[in-house]
């Protein structure tokens, strides 16, 4: 047991599942996007993990690039503002943008971005999300490729964190309430 064990209420997915999923969902995309210019972009923080493993999944030539876009800041509800901390670098124009997130929420965030990266052009835009909390949703945006509809529980590991901690975790869990005030 590790020192950030203790602060789980339960394990979701273990680290087997979440490879499962990925593999999943990478022969998912590499059928769809077949013959295609697919550029994976990874928003970060949350979804790095994800883009690790999913990249390595996807049996096709691609490009990959990050942002890291934020409405959350420290805490654990969304303030409906997006913030660009960092743009992608690739001219997305004429691509196949396939966006990977680590968890699909109020949906507040990936709608401004989308938004955002329309306006560049792009051959099409989707989302990969490795879970999705469609009970959140504050705005209409569904992913393409979703590994697993989770309840509305606030998960950390694999990528997912809270005030910054817990993304090294190898599995996700459900982060004791005490912890975060909920």
């Amino acid at each position: 047991m590790t020192v950030q064990d203790k602060d789980i209420k339960e394990v979701l997915c273990s680290e087997q599942f979440l490879k499962t999923k990925i593999q999943e969902l990478g022969a998912a995309i590499t059928k769809d996007y077949a013959g295609k210019n697919l550029l994976l972009v990874s928003i970060l923080k949350g979804s790095i993990m994800v883009m690790a493993d999913l990249m390595r999944a996807v049996d096709l030539p691609l490009q990959i690039d990050f942002m890291n876009v934020s409405s959350y800041g420290a805490g654990t509800e969304t303030k409906g503002a997006v913030k660009i901390l960092k743009d992608l670098d690739v001219d997305i124009k004429g691509l196949d943008v396939l966006i990977v997130e680590d968890i699909l929420d109020s949906g507040v965030t990936l709608h401004s971005l989308i938004n955002l990266l329309r306006q560049r052009g792009p051959a099409s835009i989707e989302i990969c999300t490795l879970f999705s909390k469609p009970s959140r949703r504050q705005v209409d945006v569904e992913a393409k490729y979703v590994g697993i509809e989770i309840p509305d529980a606030f998960i950390v590991g694999y990528g997912l964190d809270y005030a910054e901690k817990y993304r090294n975790l190898p599995y996700v869990g459900v982060l004791k309430e005490e912890v975060y005030g909920g």
